[in-house]
């Protein structure tokens, strides 16, 4: 049952509804632009603002149907719910439908962490993602540090700021967290070679 839900959720996350906007809707191979990532970021780029919308849903949506399945329908715990959860993140990165290539998955981690937490962990991690944006000029490190701080969040927040008692427990978080941030590690780690810095605003008002 855990393979199979697994193996549901890997294939659920491959579909790459970007590529297919692009091709179907746009008439345009969205891997030809930007930085070539088959993600809803390269449909807007192609002038399509409504795809865009569309696509990055979809992404999204790969995200919360598995985990929240295996959390708030199932009620799995530990390294059954790990799978599942993590499996379409999986699946997006390296998607067999695109010769195991796949996007950056910031989408779809999004959605899984609804799939867990509800709001909170979207919630907060969008925060995060746009403060640390704003901050560091290097994106893939922009996101580690936002994923950082998502985890001492959860970590810290008494369980009843969820509202809903859907959070997983601390054990189970971290087992998602540790699987989600070394996916997202390697599709970035071409960023995180680099040493990062400070955006170019926040220079000018340092050196002031």
């Amino acid at each position: 049952m855990v393979v199979l839900a697994f193996l549901l959720s890997f294939l659920s996350g491959a579909v790459p509804f970007s590529v297919w906007i692009g091709r179907l809707a746009l008439k345009t191979d969205i891997r030809q632009l930007g930085d070539g990532n088959p993600g809803a970021t390269n449909v807007l780029r192609s002038g399509g603002r409504g795809w865009f919308a569309a696509a990055a849903l979809l992404d999204y949506g790969k995200g919360v149907v598995p985990a929240g399945m295996a959390h708030i329908a199932l009620g799995w715990t530990g390294l059954p719910l790990t799978l599942a959860a993590v499996g379409a993140v999986l699946g997006h990165a390296f998607s067999p439908f695109l010769g195991w290539r796949g996007g950056k998955a910031v989408a779809v981690t999004l959605g899984m962490w609804t799939g867990l937490t509800v709001w909170e962990g979207p919630t907060w991690l969008g925060v995060f993602l746009g403060v640390w944006y704003a901050i560091v000029n290097i994106d893939g490190w922009a996101v580690m540090l936002a994923m950082g701080s998502l985890l001492a969040y959860l970590l810290l927040a008494p369980p009843a700021w969820n509202g809903l008692g859907l959070r997983p427990d601390a054990a189970d978080i971290l087992l998602v967290w540790w699987g989600n941030l070394l996916i997202l590690a390697w599709k970035h780690r071409a960023d995180l070679q680099r040493r990062p810095g400070l955006r170019p605003w926040l220079q000018a008002r340092r050196g002031g």
